[in-house]
């Protein structure tokens, strides 16, 4: 393996520019897809390679499960440093686990807790609260999804802009957006350089969700009056892991977007720009950090079982 089984471990790091570019420069749709594809990937590749270095750093501490024969010379030799980075890799993978469990338990915690709270209303598409806070967000799950908004964010919206805050928040349910930030969010839990991934998601997330509202609107400018001036009232949902209509932000970011002509719709870049250069980095980078970690993964299995006694 060498040190190619470090590769997926910082490769990530290839994938920082389209992070912003791809805001700027791709259909909203486009960029969700393409930050999430590259996101889980290189995530995945380096939990595999963390754990097949930390089987070399488990097989030396004595009296562990393994066959005594993975701590050989030869399978220690597969990875550099396998002392130090063998040992170190234990409790990082622990790490990793305890903190992509966590994200779940929460994620299903928020739903169940807000599908609880609306217990007591009709089981309809819109649930309205009687709630002095103004927000609004998308719930999905349940017996069906639905759409969350207080009386008090209904009262500050004209009847065009809250037709918008339900066609956006429609747009998160439709297209179920809440699979993609929580792919990105496990993703940057497993990899910490995967953030900048995971906070381009958020935003892409909310801006294809602005699209499409305009979309069934008829009026951009009617949009982003909306959502400024919920963002004004409003302090957001009262989970942030809920999408919700001026919470993931930056709200004068999408404002503004919705201000300017419709971005074009979903094609590949040009090699000759630097969105397009990015965007190749980033494929690039997810193709080698997986072939990276699949090859380290056939080597490290033909290693072990060259060194199982029969």
């Amino acid at each position: 393996m060498g040190v190619f089984v470090f590769l997926p471990l910082v490769l990530p790091l290839t994938a920082w520019p389209i992070a912003r570019l791809a805001e700027q420069h791709l259909h909203p749709r486009a960029a969700t897809r393409l930050l999430t594809g590259v996101a889980v990937v290189m995530a995945v590749c380096s939990t595999v390679c963390l754990a097949l270095v930390m089987v070399v750093g488990t097989a030396q501490l004595p009296g562990n499960p393994l066959p005594d024969g993975w701590s050989d010379p030869e399978v220690r030799a597969a990875v550099p440093y396998d002392e130090v980075v063998g040992k170190a890799a234990i409790p990082a993978l622990c790490v990793v686990l305890a903190a992509c469990g966590r994200t779940l338990w929460r994620h299903g915690r928020v739903r169940r807790r807000a599908h609880r709270a609306l217990a007591g209303l009709p089981e309809t598409e819109v649930a309205v609260l009687p709630d002095g806070v103004p927000y609004a967000y998308a719930l999905p799950g349940g017996r069906r999804d639905r759409v969350v908004v207080t009386t008090a964010l209904l009262d500050s919206l004209e009847p065009a802009e809250r037709r918008a805050l339900f066609a956006h928040e429609r747009a998160h349910l439709t297209a179920r957006h809440h699979r993609f930030l929580l792919a990105a969010r496990l993703a940057a839990q497993a990899n910490p350089f995967l953030r900048p991934l995971r906070t381009a998601v958020s935003y892409t997330t909310e801006r294809w969700a602005d699209e499409d509202a305009a979309q069934v609107v008829g009026s951009r400018r009617t949009v982003a009056y909306a959502i400024g001036k919920a963002a004004l009232v409003s302090r957001g949902t009262p989970v942030a892991t809920l999408a919700g209509f001026a919470a993931a932000g930056p709200v004068p970011r999408r404002v503004a977007a919705l201000l300017r002509p419709a971005p074009p719709g979903w094609s590949w870049p040009s090699l000759f720009t630097s969105v397009g250069l990015a965007a190749w980095g980033a494929a690039v980078g997810a193709a080698v950090s997986a072939m990276s970690s699949a090859n380290a993964a056939v080597t490290m299995v033909l290693i072990l079982y060259a060194a199982t006694p029969l």
